[in-house]
């Protein structure tokens, strides 16, 4: 039996995967017995089709695709959750398995996608939405099955960690590292999904579902970027014994979920702590397994297209078998969400001040009014009467009463707010 694919979208992705097939088709038979033929291909861009030889195959309707009864299994790589939600549920709706690299819309849809598919007992696969090229979601899904996740950390957005990268180790400024990253084509030229931290937030609630059998959706995830982090912050975590990571945390609690995004200090002795440049990883811990990591390249036309691709063949197997769908939604235990506010962990804050006498002991008091226990607080500056860095790190302090300490600190005189917000980095023991 010939499993046929209709594929829509034929960007970085969508070409790997044409590049993928063309490359491996008879590996596949010969090796695994399967025979897949891509059949039909979609795409805004004909140019495309004709670079990579499927022009005799090319449609710019999709509802070629959705409407041939020939077709099996619907690639969708358009991307985003209006045309791409539409195209999955027809899809679906139509009786065709569908595979996609979607992470938006699996985060913000899951839910009705995934009971579309229950209901015409087709699949809908995702790997590809997370981690790019590193296996995260079948293991998740069938080799940790057995397990209670506690905990997924992830360092799961490339451009950002290549950022960070680069300004910790060579005293580059945001704005540097940035211009790099778009010149490197690590970042898009609208770099916000990525260092406002929505691109993670999207993945970690995608992630945070699997692990704990629970819907997370992506407006329920915490989000903070990397806008406000300059070296002088990743040279004072350093000299701690602590890197700056932007993290994606779900974490398993005895009152629910505890979902968020934002930069976080990482000790140096952490698994995670190496993880440079544009490598992602992903820190799973499991009460039977222990701790595991998932390591490799988060981005790119090849690790996308090679998570997007076991997926096809992995359905196009259960087509062959005449099998049902394996693990669909495992999303039934309802957890509730632990609110940020309640949030206890240590903290990294840095304000901007005018460097004359009154200011510090100022600024201790608020922090004692508010209960806060500061571990130790820093003066960074050398030029008497110019503006310096006073730098608290709190014991272990709840989200609800830093908010309230800043908030009070940044309305004492000689505290400089506005264009120096201060910078809150949490500090994962």
């Amino acid at each position: 039996m010939t499993v046929k694919l209709g594929l829509v979208g034929t960007g970085t992705v969508g070409s790997g995967c044409i590049d993928i097939i063309q490359k491996h088709h008879d590996d596949f038979k010969r090796h695994y017995g399967i025979e897949i033929e891509l059949a039909q291909v979609c795409s805004r861009n004909p140019e495309q089709a004709i670079a990579h030889g499927v022009e005799d195959i090319f449609t710019q309707d999709y509802h070629d695709i959705i409407q041939n009864p020939d077709i099996d299994i619907v690639i969708e790589l358009i991307g985003g959750t209006t045309a791409a939600k539409t195209l999955v549920m027809e899809a679906l709706a139509a009786g065709k398995h569908v595979v996609t690299a979607n992470k938006a819309l699996m985060a913000t849809c899951g839910q009705e996608i995934m009971d579309l598919a229950d209901e015409q007992e087709c699949e809908i696969a995702f790997e590809a939405s997370v981690g790019g090229g590193i296996p995260i979601i079948d293991p998740m899904k069938h080799s940790l099955i057995s397990n209670q996740v506690n905990t997924v950390l992830g360092i799961v957005n490339g451009t950002t960690n290549y950022m960070l990268t680069r300004m910790a180790e060579d005293n580059m400024s945001y704005d540097d590292a940035l211009k790099e990253a778009q010149a490197q084509g690590f970042a898009e030229a609208d770099p916000t999904a990525d260092v406002d931290g929505f691109d993670a937030a999207a993945k970690i609630a995608i992630l945070a579902s699997i692990a704990f059998n629970s819907r997370v959706t992506l407006d329920q995830v915490s989000t903070e970027g990397i806008r406000g982090i300059m070296p002088t912050d990743l040279l004072a975590a350093k000299e701690m014994g602590y890197c700056v990571k932007l993290l994606a945390i779900a974490n398993r609690t005895a009152k629910g979920i505890d979902v968020r995004v934002h930069p976080t200090m990482l000790p140096l002795t952490h698994p995670l702590a190496t993880v440079n440049g544009v490598f992602n990883a992903i820190y799973v811990v499991g009460d039977a397994v222990g701790e595991t990591m998932f390591f490799g390249e988060g981005a790119g036309a090849g690790p996308a297209a090679s998570a997007v691709m076991g997926d096809v063949l992995e359905v196009a197997r259960h087509v062959q078998a005449g099998v049902k769908p394996l693990v669909g939604c495992t999303c039934t235990d309802h957890l509730p969400l632990v609110p940020m506010e309640s949030l206890s962990t240590r903290y990294y804050i840095r304000f901007v001040v005018e460097d004359r006498s009154g200011v510090l002991a100022a600024t201790a008091d608020v922090f004692a009014q508010h209960g806060v226990s500061v571990y130790s607080v820093i003066q960074r500056g050398t030029q008497s009467g110019e503006s310096v860095d006073l730098v608290y790190v709190t014991h272990m302090a709840q989200e609800k009463n830093i908010r309230a300490v800043i908030a009070d600190v940044c309305k004492l005189d000689g505290v400089l707010a506005g264009n120096h917000e201060p910078t809150v980095i949490r500090v994962e023991r």
